[in-house]
């Protein structure tokens, strides 16, 4: 027989779930309602006014160049970076799962990075990669690379791919090393038996099953580098050298709270909102097509 519950109050359900309703009314219903209607709002400089200006902040905002060059960046980075860190947690994933000794050990230390804050993060890489201070920069001029984030755009965005990629690999990586031991031994097992090698049994068998979880962590990772990489470029380049690491979600930092333009920068965050929930649903409409539950 089938367990269910029962209450005895009909009012008990809802006071369970009361809390947590608050908690997403208070902290994300009720700002993005907000956002929206400043995003119809022009405001003075001392903020002491506002005049109602319709969809005149959105008309502005996509007539400015830097704008859909933003965009551009902040899709590259967005594909760099979920791409880099989906294709190392994968890797570190297949190796920790074999039969190993310390392999606790080495899970262990593999998922500690994700304790580390976005900003505390990007310190730890700049430090790293400063092109006067940094021990991996002299290495690289060692090797005859002019390395320079401070003044180069091109080694700045690589900079930060590679600071929110180790950020996120941890994430990955457990959820990957979890779709990797839920898949029964028997299929693998048969999969050796045929003559199948480790390569093909991992592209013909592993891969495959693993799909609905490269599924989510692709959706989340597209999220995390829209969203949650404003730490690490506040920490490492605050956006230059010349806007070269200026994706959108840093934009609006920058448009409101240092530019004190807070109707675009609320119409920013609007479209802001809008282009990831474009793109989740572009992909559950196409990429989920391809996994194999």
């Amino acid at each position: 027989m089938q367990k269910q519950s029962v209450f005895h109050s009909p009012l008990l359900p809802f006071l369970l779930i009361a809390p947590q309703l608050g908690i997403v009314l208070i902290f994300f219903y009720w700002p993005a309602l907000q956002a929206v209607w400043q995003s119809f709002l022009l405001q003075d400089a001392f903020g002491l006014s506002t005049t109602f200006v319709a969809f005149e902040n959105y008309a502005e905002l996509l007539q400015q160049p830097e704008y859909f060059n933003a965009i551009v960046r902040t899709f590259a980075f967005s594909a760099l970076t979920a791409g880099s860190s989906l294709s190392f947690a994968l890797l570190l994933a297949v190796m920790a799962d074999k039969p190993l000794r310390g392999a606790g050990l080495y899970r262990t230390l593999l998922i500690w990075p994700y304790a580390v804050a976005p900003a505390v993060a990007g310190v730890l890489w700049m430090f790293m990669l400063h092109p006067s201070l940094g021990v991996l920069a002299r290495g690289l001029r060692s090797l005859g690379l002019d390395w320079n984030p401070l003044l180069n755009g091109n080694h700045a965005v690589i900079l930060i791919v590679l600071a929110a990629a180790w950020k996120q690999i941890s994430y990955n990586f457990l959820f990957f090393l979890a779709g990797l031991q839920s898949i029964p031994k028997s299929v693998l097992e048969a999969a050796a038996i045929d003559g199948a090698g480790p390569m093909r049994r991992f592209w013909t068998v592993t891969f495959p099953l693993l799909t609905p979880t490269i599924f989510f962590l692709i959706v989340v990772n597209i999220v995390y580098a829209f969203f949650d990489t404003f730490g690490i470029i506040d920490a490492m380049t605050g956006g230059g050298p010349a806007k070269s690491t200026e994706t959108l979600v840093y934009k609006v930092y920058l448009d409101g709270l240092l530019g004190g333009n807070l109707g675009s920068s609320a119409a920013q965050s609007v479209l802001l909102m809008v282009i990831v929930i474009g793109l989740t649903a572009i992909q559950f409409r196409y990429v989920e097509r391809k996994v194999t539950y």
